[in-house]
């Protein structure tokens, strides 16, 4: 024991007792999902949003006055009305979906062993590069056996899909669109 110590091939730590270090070994038939920082997992991206907003206006007023002078030989009336209805509606609708397959890392376990996970992904299609970053916190029971997770089973999810090229660029507004619409002409 005593020779392989001096010739470096135990860890100083395990001052003779195992060939393996319990704190980091894992056995052929261990559980392979993700547990400690540095370990990487794939989250199944889901993401659907909806949201639907409506507006209703609806008045009506009337004024009227009417003035009215007689005297012993003629009359005179005068009268005056005023009117006015309004009626307005407004409706917006905005529906996005995200769909992906992302590999994040652990990049902290709290205390109480819920693991936070940061990632992203960069695609290049067509000359338009897209970038989606993911972040959020995951209870190690909800990583199935194949060290996958659900998007919808993260905490504090944070998830963003910025695009840049030339199908971002056409979506833009022109200089001269952008100044009108800046000094309310549009």
């Amino acid at each position: 024991m005593a020779l392989l110590l001096a010739l470096g091939w135990l860890p100083s730590g395990a001052h003779g007792q195992s060939l393996i270090d319990p704190a980091t070994f894992r056995g052929p038939a261990a559980d392979r999902r993700a547990y400690r920082v540095g370990d990487v997992l794939t989250v199944y991206v889901s993401e659907t949003s909806r949201a639907r907003s409506q507006a209703g206006t609806d008045t009506d007023r009337g004024t009227d006055i009417g003035i009215g002078l007689h005297s012993p030989s003629t009359t005179y009336d005068a009268n005056f009305a005023a009117k006015g209805k309004t009626a307005g509606a407004a409706e917006t609708r905005r529906i996005g979906e995200l769909r992906a397959q992302l590999s994040v890392r652990v990049t902290d376990v709290e205390p109480n062993g819920l693991l936070r996970v940061s990632g992203g992904q960069t695609l290049l299609v067509n000359g338009e590069q897209q970038r989606i970053n993911l972040s959020g916190v995951v209870r190690p029971e909800d990583i199935a056996a194949g060290n996958i997770v659900w998007s919808s089973r993260l905490a504090e999810a944070d998830v963003s899909l910025a695009g840049v090229g030339i199908v971002s660029e056409a979506q833009r507004r022109g200089l001269v669109s952008r100044i009108f619409r800046w000094l309310g002409l549009l």
